[in-house]
């Protein structure tokens, strides 16, 4: 979203004429004094003799000061390089209209600092994080802080946000006529192989499966916050490469360390899908890459409070999403040792804003398409469209749970007895996923999406 401002014209000094004797002589002499340079010397004397006739106005009378006496600047003499010379007043007289001069500036108008506005950038963002931290609250007061995340946790964190968003993408690409018939290969050939590779990944165990989409899943989740912090950097304008290596590399270390500490430490009482998902990487790892994270960290602190403190410019909302990932990162994965903090902690701030940036650019395409197909649903707010992503992803977690997980059938429904069918059904059901992971690699790069004019950048990636 942009903000214009309307620029202002200073208006004419109305009303001079009466205020001062002799409007038409004014008139005619200001015809005199603005002529084009390339007119001949005689001609401008004869001009000028036309000023000191003897019907001229008292402007130019006897009893007037001697404006073009002989004791007078030369005005007109031979000598003066052009008419609107220094000399036109005094020799020590400012030039009327030197190339030096300063010219009037008008007021530059006020950056647009965030994505889609203030109030929703801090919603999204920081009001993500912030019931994040107080979801740890509510659940040490429950008392399952160190715990598994309770069903009342589950419901919003997992099924209501982050498997919600992940459907969120067939607005961008499946159920827009006009985006699938531009790149129809990419989004035919993306489920067709993964859906392809899935069958035999899962054919070579169910571990390997989920640890490959398990990593999958990380470098989505990864350069997602990266994406943001180069919208941001877009919408300000910055294209310093230092600035860009310092936010990239705190962003980086923000997602990474975290990570880097859960691969030293296993086994841990989470995990990303499954039990042993991850892979053990030696200890030495994480001592050698912990002064290296704090030092990232601080460094940006650094470069930011030396923008706000001295230049008096600041980013807020990349601010507030390195800060807020950092955090919420650190917090819940390594502050605390247990699945409720892992889950509250992390979908929370993936998955809000993702819903936010979706609604907006569909509400774009609905201005573009004049509410035509799938995108008229937006006309009347975000209402319908969560409460759609809800209901896919219930019948999805409805497939996973009464055919593959069968531990929560209250919710469900009884579990179902499938036997070999898990090869296909279970890459199947993941195949949504494998494609949000995949596509968001694509439909966020402004330079190959026209219609995504978000902000004036040439090449950014949300995934």
């Amino acid at each position: 979203m942009s903000t214009g401002q309307r620029s202002r014209g200073s208006r004419g000094e109305e009303g001079a004429e009466e205020k001062r004797g002799g409007g038409a002589a004014v008139n005619e002499t200001a015809s005199v004094i603005v002529p084009s340079t390339n007119q001949s010397e005689d001609a401008l004397n004869t001009s000028a003799h036309l000023l000191v006739r003897s019907s001229a106005p008292p402007l130019l009378s006897t009893s007037a000061p001697p404006l073009l006496s002989s004791s007078a600047p030369p005005l007109l003499s031979s000598s003066a390089p052009q008419l609107l010379a220094p000399q036109l007043l005094s020799p020590s007289a400012p030039p009327l209209l030197s190339s030096s001069a300063p010219l009037p500036v008008s007021e530059s108008p006020r950056r647009n600092l965030w994505l889609f506005s203030a109030r929703t950038d801090l919603s999204v963002f920081l009001g993500s994080a912030v019931v994040s931290l107080v979801a740890l609250w509510i659940g040490a007061r429950a008392g399952v802080l160190y715990g598994d995340a309770p069903d009342w946790a589950w419901v919003p964190a997992v099924l209501l946000i982050d498997v919600a968003h992940v459907w969120s993408t067939s607005f961008r690409v499946y159920l827009d006529k006009d985006e699938l018939q531009r790149r129809p290969w990419l989004y035919t050939l993306v489920p067709v192989l993964g859906l392809a590779i899935g069958v035999a990944l899962y054919s070579e165990g169910e571990l390997v499966f989920w640890r490959v989409l398990a990593y999958l899943a990380v470098f989505h989740f990864i350069r997602q916050q990266y994406g943001w912090v180069a919208l941001y950097r877009a919408r300000a304008g910055e294209r310093e490469a230092l600035g860009k290596c310092i936010d990239a590399v705190a962003v980086y270390s923000a997602t990474l360390y975290p990570l880097i500490y859960w691969h030293t430490h296993l086994p841990r009482k989470f995990w990303w899908f499954l039990a042993n998902d991850f892979t053990h990487v030696p200890a030495m790892i994480e001592r050698i890459a912990a002064p290296l994270y704090w030092l990232a960290l601080g460094v940006y602190a650094s470069k930011s409070l030396y923008g706000w403190l001295v230049k008096r410019e600041g980013n807020p909302g990349k601010d507030i999403v390195i800060v807020t990932t950092a955090v919420c990162w650190y917090v819940g994965i390594i502050g605390f040792n247990s699945d409720y903090a892992f889950t509250v902690t992390n979908v929370v701030i993936h998955g809000v804003p993702y819903f936010a940036l979706i609604y907006w650019y569909s509400r774009t395409r609905m201005k573009q398409t004049g509410g035509r197909g799938v995108y008229r649903i937006f006309a009347h707010g975000p209402a319908i469209f969560l409460v759609s992503l809800w209901a896919i992803a219930y019948i999805e977690e409805m497939f996973w749970d009464r055919g593959v997980w069968q531990d929560r059938s209250w919710l469900f429904g009884s579990p179902w007895e499938i036997g070999a069918l898990k090869l296909i059904l279970v890459p199947l059901l993941a195949l949504p996923q494998l494609v949000h992971y995949v596509l968001d690699g694509f439909i966020w790069r402004r330079k190959n999406n026209p219609d995504f004019a978000f902000v004036e950048a040439q090449d950014v990636k949300m995934g």
